[in-house]
């Protein structure tokens, strides 16, 4: 389904382009600055749903540690999700104003590509999963392929039993990641014998890379065109359903 997750040969003016990196889908805020020469600055906290507030001191920090201007940026990358509501849209709309400010195009990767990317060595099916909140988790599924690694099932969004349900259905060693998986351990594991790693959050640096590979394809789109990927409807447009549903 797509193109694999991997790095790619570089091509001639890959010297001169930098990118930068956003991403706020979790908890975790995650800014980062690269692009031949791989991740130069890279700033991460998790300080539960402070985006707002960290996300441009963060952007100012990275890019003064790095020595570049926020001008000399050729690329705006940011993480579409699925995640946190209320994260994906402050890093949408920051990764957004930067690009049209700059007048410079976006690339957006989802955030279970950038929990997979890491764990493209490993020859199990790998299943990022992200915490949904209300009882229910986000993930699709990899498997490594030659140059990295490809999905090999859409992404999904339910309840834990679904995910489970879904690796007894694959019956294939899978190694699950992200902050679903942490939270949801022990229902998971007893369900389904797996093995449990990787990174909790998906990372800015990851961003960069995969969005560098990108850009050398010259795949990017006009911030305009950059959308999010929510898999179920934000939480007042189901709060005003239910409402609705009532009268």
């Amino acid at each position: 389904m797509g193109w694999p997750l991997g790095p790619i040969e570089d091509e001639p003016g890959a010297l001169c382009m930098l990118i930068l990196g956003i991403e706020t889908a979790t908890e975790r805020v995650s800014v980062s600055v690269g692009g031949h020469e791989g991740v130069i600055g890279l700033f991460e906290v998790t300080k539960g749903r402070r985006h707002a507030e960290t996300l441009v001191p963060a952007i100012d920090f990275v890019c003064k540690r790095a020595g570049i201007e926020l001008s000399e940026i050729s690329v705006v990358a940011v993480d579409v999700g699925p995640g946190l509501f209320t994260g994906m849209r402050v890093g949408l709309s920051a990764a957004k104003a930067i690009a049209q400010a700059l007048s410079v195009p976006m690339i957006g990767i989802s955030s279970l590509d950038l929990l997979a990317f890491p764990c493209r060595h490993t020859d199990r099916v790998v299943v990022p999963v992200i915490d949904a909140r209300k009882g229910e988790v986000f993930y699709a599924m990899y498997r490594q392929v030659p140059g990295g690694i490809q999905q090999v099932a859409e992404p999904a969004v339910g309840p834990v039993e679904d995910l489970v349900a879904d690796l007894m259905a694959r019956s294939q060693d899978v190694l699950v990641v992200g902050d679903g998986a942490v939270r949801y351990r022990e229902e998971i594991l007893e369900g389904f014998h797996c093995e449990m790693g990787g990174d909790a959050h998906p990372s800015a640096g990851q961003l960069v890379q995969l969005a560098h590979a990108r850009a050398l394809r010259e795949e990017w789109v006009q911030p305009r065109e950059i959308e999010p990927v929510y898999l179920r409807a934000p939480d007042a447009k189901i709060n005003w359903a239910t409402r609705a549903a009532r009268t």
